[in-house]
């Protein structure tokens, strides 16, 4: 049976590779501390449930070290040329982007027929993780067709792959590192302190205001901690579940559903969320540096009130 492992295998053997690449790099200004920042990454992939949890958060700590002493940097591996990508992209056109779609087309297809058709009966996955593995055989699939289709160098997607992962940086780890902020702001007992104070606020039997201050919650906890993931467990615990799922008998799917939707309408506003505004301005070379933010907000607002009353009308 293929289970969740497997994908860690593959993520660690990815960022294996763009350690060894990284280090082999002798044009990178800073290539050791590329290839030991991918290759520690790597090292929590494949062996992090044996290195315990001082092991893995000494890991962190030499991984927040070498992104604040400026050790990482972004490589520039040669590839294709820019003639022959030029040469590529007239000759093809949007034709480029077909393996792309191979990712969700997988994981979308392959997740019904595992769900809807004998093929389901298998065995062959962990039903638990049926999606996320679909994932990643959509991603080795595209990599593949690729490959078959327009004959890059053999090395070409690992380096492509460690160009962008250059380029995004510590970013790409803010993610995972946030949902883990939420966990641990859940058990030090923050949402119980919020909720207590949420009650001393909200009028006693007023839904309309527990849920304004619920999907406002979110929002504004995803903007200070960067992800709605780290900021659902505390909000959740605060106000969600006592009040809104337990006093008023709300549909949890709902609340919980689109609770995250009005958490990403704050992702939307903060520069907190790095890999999502701040990296894009980077790449894209703009002169504000908040300018995504600042075009996100005229739609942030208006859909995070729509999130609220989606919630007030559907929950209950």
């Amino acid at each position: 049976m293929i289970t969740l492992t497997w994908l860690y295998i593959l993520g660690g053997a990815m960022f294996a590779a763009f350690a060894i690449l990284s280090a082999a790099d002798r044009t990178h200004a800073k290539r050791l501390g590329n290839a030991a920042f991918w290759g520690l990454i790597a090292l929590s992939f494949l062996a992090g449930d044996h290195l315990g949890d001082l092991g893995n958060g000494m890991l962190v700590l030499c991984l927040v070290g070498l992104a604040g002493f400026g050790l990482v940097g972004r490589g520039d591996p040669e590839t294709t040329s820019v003639k022959e990508r030029e040469a590529l992209s007239a000759r093809l056109g949007n034709r480029l982007f077909l393996p792309a779609l191979i990712i969700p087309v997988t994981a979308l297809l392959g997740t019904i027929a595992y769900n809807y058709t004998p093929f389901g009966q298998s065995g062959l996955f962990d039903p638990k993780w049926v999606t996320l593995i679909l994932l990643g055989i959509g991603a080795l699939s595209a990599v593949a067709v690729t490959m078959l289709w327009l004959h890059p160098p053999v090395l070409a997607p690992l380096q492509e792959g460690r160009r962008l992962m250059d380029s995004v940086g510590w970013a790409a780890l803010l993610p995972q590192m946030l949902a883990s902020l939420g966990a641990v702001f859940a058990l030090a007992g923050v949402g119980d302190i919020i909720g207590g104070l949420a009650g001393a606020v909200i009028p006693e039997g007023n839904r309309f205001v527990a849920v304004a201050v619920y999907a406002l919650g979110m929002a504004g906890f995803t903007m200070i901690m960067g992800n709605a993931f780290a900021a659902f467990p505390v909000m959740a615990a605060a106000i969600g579940v006592p009040l809104l799922i337990q006093a008023y008998h709300g549909d949890a799917a709902v609340i919980g559903a689109i609770g995250m939707l009005a958490g990403f309408c704050g992702t939307l506003m903060t520069p907190m969320a790095a890999n999502f505004n701040i990296v894009p301005a980077a790449l894209l070379e703009l002169k504000d540096r908040n300018g995504v933010i600042k075009a996100q907000i005229g739609t942030a607002l208006p859909l995070l009130l729509c999130n609220l009353l989606l919630i007030y009308f559907l929950a209950f």
